[in-house]
């Protein structure tokens, strides 16, 4: 009797286990799954936003915001959401986490990268929301300004975002930096890194949790993995972000790199600041989840050169259909038809003035019909001449299967880039232009966009417009797959400043199973 309600506890506990974990960080596939299942908003939400700026003449501005309705049915609870300012390791930015690159065994490495961690100057919240469907906004001009680590629950978890923007003005860093503050994870992928002697690339690893995280940085050039160990055994000590100069952790300068950040312990957000000495700067957001096609949304239609950066990261070469999604169809790029990556070799393609005027977007599918190798992919896009030049990244992003939201938008300088990259299947969404942070009504526009071919859009913009707005971009059921990302611009004394965020699917809601008794797991 006694081994009998043993085993009905444990199976029990093994359900509420298994629900509890879906209905707070299972991820959104887009299919729906097993009848009886529902979805649900999640309950809590996290997010990380690097140290922005070492700038003098820097300003960064950070916008917050979670759609309205997004959350019905979250327990009636209201919700609160906010940013904290997080520790920094003192020599961090000198190597892989400082003078002794924060590496050792277990408990010692922990021990010294802690004692080395620099305390934040306050613990005041940053952007802290306080309702849904109307953004809230900061800014700050300090060269110090920490690296900030949030959650959110209730009501104001589902679908919540903050954008980190930052104008430099001039020096080795100037240009528009943009990013989509991330979530933390274990294992993240950044093709189009370098360690070349024009650029200092910065990957900052921010850990949002009360233990230690261990972190692993390897980096893939043209000829396979690039020897070295300075990358191993990371130390990034509770709520303490750690920057690492990417050329450090190799001897050999590398112009077209990927990097693979793991976890081994714990979990962490990851972005890598990314500074050419004639190109300006800006943030390469992490790349989708290697697949066997994908997806890169948005180059703008006055894009002096792209330049694709793409990698086989398992066992197996790749051959790549190369296509570009326009505002008219699928086209091959002259003298790309197809491209050949070899397992674990980053391959780089200049594409020079690849859209002649018209917007589009690169779509990435097997060429032989294998559908089993996944790769990963990003390009490097420049706006403007001489020295009058800007970059930006477009990584490979996931489908909007629900909702994506874009935040930081102002009355002029957004576009919205829409691709259904499948022919045949067009891509029906509405896009919603929420209430401005200092007034405004909410303003819903509808767009089709026919399989296979890409369109830019002038977003619509709120009624009354006061500050800064959202855009919240929502297929219709049924529709075909869609990929989107949004372009900032906001020129700088003649140059063309621009970045590029994707906007994958917020994954604000999650598939929860139904849960029932089944004795038989009683029985032998």
């Amino acid at each position: 009797m006694k081994r009998t309600m043993m085993s009905l506890t444990g199976v029990a506990v093994a359900l509420a286990a298994v629900t509890g974990v879906a209905a707070v960080a299972a991820p959104d596939g887009g299919h729906e799954t097993a009848r009886g299942s529902s979805r649900l908003p999640v309950q809590r939400s996290a997010l990380l936003c690097p140290a922005p700026t070492s700038s003098e003449v820097g300003e960064t501005a950070y916008t917050a915001f979670a759609p309205q309705g997004a959350a019905a049915g979250a327990d009636g609870k209201k919700g609160t959401a906010e940013l904290r300012p997080a520790g920094t390791v003192r020599d961090a930015a000198d190597g892989a986490g400082g003078k002794d690159n924060g590496k050792g065994k277990g408990r010692d490495a922990a021990d010294s990268a802690a004692s080395r961690t620099v305390p934040p100057r306050d613990s005041k919240p940053v952007v802290p929301l306080q309702k849904a469907g109307t953004p809230v906004t900061a800014t700050t001009e300090r060269p110090d300004a920490p690296a900030l680590v949030g959650s959110a629950d209730g009501a104001l978890a589902p679908g919540w975002t903050v954008q980190q923007t930052t104008s430099v003005a001039a020096g080795a860093g100037r240009g528009l930096l943009g990013l989509s503050c991330t979530t933390p994870d274990t294992t993240f992928w950044f093709p189009g890194v370098s360690t070349a002697k024009d650029r200092h690339d910065y990957v900052h690893l921010t850990n949002p949790d009360a233990t230690p995280a261990v972190v692993d940085l390897e980096l893939h050039g043209k000829d396979g993995s690039l020897a070295g160990s300075a990358g191993e055994d990371i130390s990034v000590p509770p709520h303490t972000t750690v920057p690492v100069l990417l050329s450090t952790l190799t001897a050999t300068p590398t112009t077209n790199a990927s990097l693979h950040v793991v976890a081994r312990e714990g979990r962490v957000g990851a972005a890598v600041q990314a500074s050419d000495g004639k190109l300006g700067s800006d943030w390469l957001p992490p790349a989708a989840d290697p697949s066997p096609g994908v997806v890169l949304p948005g180059i703008p239609k006055d894009a002096t050169s792209v330049r694709l950066v793409a990698l086989s990261p398992g066992e197996s070469d790749a051959d790549l259909k190369v296509q570009l999604a326009t505002p008219t169809g699928l086209i091959t790029p002259a003298g790309l038809e197809t491209l050949h990556l070899k397992s674990g070799m980053t391959t780089a393609v200049d594409l020079k003035d690849l859209t002649k005027g018209e917007a589009g977007s690169l779509v990435l599918t097997p060429a032989d019909g294998d559908t089993e190798t996944p790769v990963t992919a990003a390009l490097r896009v420049t706006r403007g001449k001489g020295a009058k030049q800007e970059m930006a990244f477009i990584p490979a992003t996931r489908p909007v299967e629900k909702r994506a939201t874009a935040a930081d938008n102002r009355a002029g300088g957004s576009t919205l880039s829409l691709v259904a990259p499948e022919k045949g299947k067009d891509a029906k969404v509405k896009v919603t232009a929420s209430a401005g942070s200092g007034g405004g009504t909410p303003v819903t526009k509808s767009y089709t966009v026919k399989g296979g071919t890409s369109l830019d859009v002038q977003p619509p913009r709120p009624q009354g417009l006061k500050g800064t707005y959202a855009l919240t971009v929502e297929p219709d059921p049924g529709s075909g797959p869609v990929y989107a990302s949004r372009m900032l611009a906001r020129p700088q004394g003649g140059v063309p400043a621009f970045t590029v965020q994707p906007l994958p699917d917020d994954r604000g809601s999650v598939l929860v199973p139904a849960a029932g008794q089944d004795l038989s797991v009683l029985t032998n």
